[in-house]
């Protein structure tokens, strides 16, 4: 459970959230399971990226609160709050020249004073964060001179060494070949299963989704359609309200999961 037992680690209540007049989200109310590995699914301007933010508090609510142990997130420091939650959002960009090991170093921010020094535990954040997403071998390497899927990792390698409890990712597949997508899947997994983080991802492929994640919430036009376990979240029916397509739910034979393969509508 969170700090305070009985509450979710992170909720919304009744949260409207936007843009200016825009709103994106209406009144939702979200719990997100603690020690569990939950994916944010729905069409592209659904809101996931939207809810993504706010419970990182980039965005506040205009009505409603957003909450982590119970406390809303509007009072939390910047660092304070960052010493909880880690955030890899979409289109970040470094500085000119920085290596990858500078880099994945920026994720000890917010567990050092101002003038603090560096210590053995930070080393051994940054050392395990790039191992873990196998970009040890690009330590030395400029930044800028990086593949999109190098650039991706080493993103998500500075992000593991804040070493936060709480772990968002916003399409952290994106650049990635295939190969590196599933070894990024996995070690969400991982993080999940073996330290007990949550982690909140937004991804596009719902079998991807379903193969790897514990908790599932589809959203379509700001509202939340279904959420769940993977087998009862991904219907015929909920992929059709959601995403307007028909598809047939198969069971993967080794993992159990459900697989969506659309149905084409062909004529003989």
């Amino acid at each position: 459970m969170s700090e305070q037992s009985g509450l979710p680690i992170l909720q919304t209540h009744e949260a409207s959230i936007g843009y200016g007049a825009r709103l994106i989200l209406r009144k939702l109310d979200f719990s997100v399971p603690e020690a569990a590995f939950t994916v944010l699914l729905g069409p592209n301007g659904c809101g996931k990226s939207t809810l993504l933010r706010a419970l990182a508090g980039l965005i506040r609510p205009q009505h409603g609160s957003v909450m982590m142990n119970g406390r809303s997130i509007s009072t939390f420091g910047r660092r304070e709050l960052a010493q909880h939650i880690g955030l890899l959002s979409q289109n970040q960009s470094a500085p000119e020249g920085m290596s990858v090991k500078d880099l994945v170093r920026q994720g000890r921010y917010p567990h050092r004073s101002l003038f603090g020094r560096w210590t053995k535990e930070d080393d051994e954040a940054c050392e395990e964060a790039l191992a873990v997403t196998d970009t040890a071998h690009l330590a030395g390497e400029t930044f800028d001179t990086l593949s999109g899927g190098q650039r991706q990792r080493a993103w998500i390698a500075m992000t593991l060494a804040q070493r936060t409890s709480v772990l968002l990712l916003d399409e952290p597949t994106t650049f990635l070949d295939l190969s590196h997508q599933i070894d990024t899947l996995r070690l969400a997994q991982k993080l999940v299963r073996e330290r007990g983080v949550t982690v909140v991802a937004v991804l596009h492929d719902l079998n991807q989704a379903a193969r790897y994640a514990d908790n599932l919430v589809l959203l379509k036009q700001g509202a939340i359609v279904a959420e769940g376990a993977p087998a009862d979240v991904l219907t015929p029916e909920t992929v059709k309200r959601v995403f307007d397509v028909d598809v047939t739910i198969m069971i993967e034979p080794q993992s159990k999961a459900p697989i969506c393969v659309p149905v084409d509508d062909v004529t003989p």
